[in-house]
């Protein structure tokens, strides 16, 4: 899950070694058991749980462990006791980067994260140093080569993504990026499916106000980084201003 665009997130969950996946199931529970916490069991009527389970579809995350997962947070014992967390740091070349993350103990999970940063260049701030640098939007991606022959122009899906209530798109590669109001992506899903739209992921993040470009060494520290704080079981996404 790491990286700092929901777009190379999917991507990167799609491409997951079947060594990771493990990992990534773990942290697809701490994320269901902490949406369950906050608005209960039923994915009626928990939207929070909604994006959970399908972010959990992203990486294969098979049904029967995700309803595990879900009767556990739900249960009489309740799950691990998981807190959410948010730190924030500058990266190589003074990339903004913000880390998200569910730990059950966010002291241990602040000095791994710090060390990870440290031993990479980076350097952990205060709360509230950068966060101002990034918006809360809701994100939807489209993948064109998983859609129907009648559905793969570019221009065609720019213009359903518009009317389905998108705020603003992008593009990286073949991957569309929708953005939204945060209270709004699954509004926006449900528009697209209804036009036969195919949609990979919706979920909420944190979008940069602006990019920032790197010389070509920084970028590459910024990318191992990346990848090195997403191997942090804490960690769920990674998110930076850093430009492609």
């Amino acid at each position: 899950m790491s990286g700092h665009s929901h777009a190379k997130t999917i991507k990167h969950q799609k491409d997951l070694a079947d060594k990771k996946r493990g990992a990534a199931f773990s942290k697809m529970i701490r994320v269901i058991t902490v949406a369950v916490k906050e608005g209960g069991a039923n994915v009626e009527t928990n939207n929070k749980l909604r994006m959970a389970i399908d972010l959990a579809r992203t990486v294969n995350m098979p049904k029967d462990n995700i309803e595990r997962a879900i009767s556990r947070a739900s249960g009489a014992e309740g799950g691990e006791a998981f807190v959410e967390f948010l730190f924030e740091a500058y990266g190589p070349g003074n990339v903004a980067v913000l880390v998200s993350g569910i730990t059950e103990n966010r002291n241990r999970a602040l000095a791994e994260i710090k060390q990870i940063i440290n031993q990479n260049g980076g350097k952990l701030i205060g709360e509230g140093a950068i966060q101002w640098m990034f918006e809360r939007k809701g994100v939807v991606d489209i993948d064109v080569n998983n859609q129907t022959q009648d559905l793969k122009d570019k221009n065609s899906l720019e213009m359903a993504a518009i009317e389905a209530g998108a705020s603003d798109i992008r593009w990286y590669e073949n991957i569309l990026e929708i953005y939204t109001e945060p209270e709004k992506p699954e509004v926006v899903k449900k528009g697209l499916e209804e036009k036969g739209i195919k949609v990979e992921s919706f979920s909420v993040g944190w979008i940069p106000k602006e990019e920032i470009g790197v010389d070509e060494k920084a970028k590459e520290h910024c990318e191992k980084l990346f990848d090195a704080l997403d191997d942090n079981d804490a960690v769920q996404e990674v998110y930076s201003n850093l430009k492609d």
